[in-house]
């Protein structure tokens, strides 16, 4: 365990946004964050062209064509691929981030961009699908280590009033990263045909710009201080982000953290699923992962053009109109992030989760009726404009920096893990399953996705407390104590309190910290 650290302070912990946070967020984001959002919609405007580009090589190679399901087969393996690729890359950043450390990983993990940006770029000129698809799939590798480090490397770096704030700068980069692709894709840019390779591989050049800045900025202090014992690398980089020295509070509560944490090694993920202390976050962390993509956000996101042509608008200015969607995604994470930390992570994820759902319905409503009455694909054009911005206010973001703020140190890199994969799978599986519920259920598929947001909404309601302005201690225990309530309340039979096993995570010793009960209600 590290020494304790004096240093002569007036026990505030300075909370000011200093100059180098806000370039670590933008950094990180801009270079990792940012390419999830990309390479979501990058493939969708030069389809044609890569579907071209596969049926000539293979009567190159062969003499003869490929058959349209062939052909279509190809082009959705590509699409495919990078969720497979992102599950892949979540089930593997626990270990990185462990051995790397925070901007480490996210430091080394640049040579996949260059990797596949190479293969997509060079693709055409080789004459190998096998380039596009395989660049494909290492982005996707990519992407899923930056969903889960990038929020945990901000999370640890910012004080405890700046976390939400921080943590929604990723989302927003997301959405930039869309929009961009979807500027970039215009006919009058990278849209022709001869440009798709370059289209798909300029990812690099975001990627190479964080390679340049980022390594010159510290490692999370948490990390150092807790899982390495590096006291004096840990005040380097508590001075380095914050605006003052005045750092004495903030190193005792690491300390404290450290001391609950000294005989418990990083958990693997059966080793937090079978951890009844941390019952309810893990539960949380499932719920508001899965309920993030089986809310239907890829669903509008892919029937957005019918959506809008049914509306009348005039299909050369479709493009024009479904890039204007990806302002409103930016402008939505811009009240996000400048909000969470006023009206707090639940009324974020509760308000969006709900806009999400009423709007869902209301597609539904608005299809069955359009054809009698004209004016109604209007309202469907407004509701897929509100279930955007309801997804971008809140439940694009706010699930990974929940994510964070429920663990500890030694349950962190596990909890990421299983919040990646479970939201990977989802996406795999709202992409699979979307085109059968569409055909049997028709209009009505939508009914599905407003209830998934309806009942997320409600168990954020329930059981999710507010974090905003608080310690990852003082979350853990208001966890504990909230869980020793329900049980002595009887609403758990279970033969003892088991919250004192793991050395004081969450133990009922330290609860000092009364649970508020309106934390949990608006």
């Amino acid at each position: 365990m590290a020494e304790e650290i004096l240093i002569p302070s007036s026990g505030k912990i300075t909370s000011q946004l200093t100059g180098s946070l806000l370039a670590v967020a933008f950094l990180t984001s801009f270079g990792s964050s940012m390419l999830y959002g990309y390479n979501l919609a990058v493939v969708n405007s030069p389809a044609a062209y890569i579907k071209s580009f596969y049926n000539k090589t293979v009567v190159s190679r062969n003499g003869t064509g490929l058959s349209g399901e062939t052909l279509t087969l190809m082009y959705s393996l590509t699409v495919s691929v990078f969720a497979i690729g992102g599950l892949l890359g979540s089930l593997i950043v626990g270990m990185l981030v462990s051995r790397f450390g925070r901007k480490g990983t996210v430091v080394n993990t640049t040579v996949l961009v260059f990797m596949a940006g190479s293969l997509m770029g060079f693709s055409r000129i080789c004459g190998s699908p096998e380039m596009v698809i395989i660049g494909r799939f290492i982005t996707g590798i990519h992407s899923g280590i930056s969903l889960s480090v990038v929020p945990m490397y901000l999370g640890e770096i910012a004080p405890k009033n700046l976390r939400g704030f921080l943590g929604l700068v990723p989302s927003i980069f997301i959405g930039t990263g869309v929009f961009a692709a979807q500027i970039l894709g215009l006919h009058e840019l990278l849209g022709k045909e001869e440009y798709w390779p370059l289209f798909l591989s300029v990812v690099v050049v975001p990627t190479f710009i964080q390679l340049l800045l980022l390594p010159w900025f510290p490692e999370s202090p948490r990390y150092l201080l807790i899982e390495k014992n590096n006291v004096h690398a840990t005040i380097t980089a508590l001075k380095w982000y914050r605006a003052k020295c005045d750092i004495q509070a903030e190193i005792e509560e690491m300390q404290e953290e450290q001391r609950s944490l000294s005989s418990v090694e990083m958990l693997s993920v059966w080793s937090l699923l079978l951890d009844d202390s941390v019952r309810w976050q893990v539960l949380s962390v499932v719920v508001i992962n899965i309920g993030m993509q089986l809310s239907g956000i890829d669903a509008i996101w892919f029937y957005t053009n019918d959506i809008f042509k049914n509306a009348g608008i005039p299909v050369p200015e479709i493009q024009y109109t479904t890039a204007g969607t990806g302002v409103i995604e930016i402008i939505a994470g811009l009240i996000g992030c400048f909000t969470i930390e006023k009206v707090g992570r639940r009324h974020l994820m509760i308000g969006g989760f709900t806009m999400m759902g009423i709007c869902s319905a209301g597609i539904t409503l608005a299809l069955i009726l359009q054809v009698k009455l004209l004016f109604m694909r209007y309202v469907s054009v407004c509701c897929v404009v509100g279930i955007i911005a309801g997804f971008c206010i809140g439940p694009a973001g706010v699930p990974f920096l929940i994510t964070a703020e429920l663990f500890k140190q030694s349950h962190r890199p596990a909890a990421y893990i299983i919040g990646g994969s479970l939201n990977w799978l989802s996406n795999f599986t709202v992409g699979f399953v979307f085109p059968f519920l569409q055909m049997s259920a028709g209009s009505y598929c939508y009914l599905v996705f407003a209830t998934v947001c309806f009942s997320v909404a409600v168990y954020v309601y329930i059981v999710i407390p507010e974090t905003k302005n608080k310690t990852f201690m003082e979350i853990s225990r208001m966890f504990s104590k909230k869980e020793s309530i329900l049980e002595t309340q009887g609403l758990f039979h279970v033969d003892q309190l088991k919250l004192k096993k793991m050395n004081g995570y969450g133990g009922l010793e330290h609860t000092s910290l009364e649970f508020d009960s309106s934390s949990s209600v608006p």
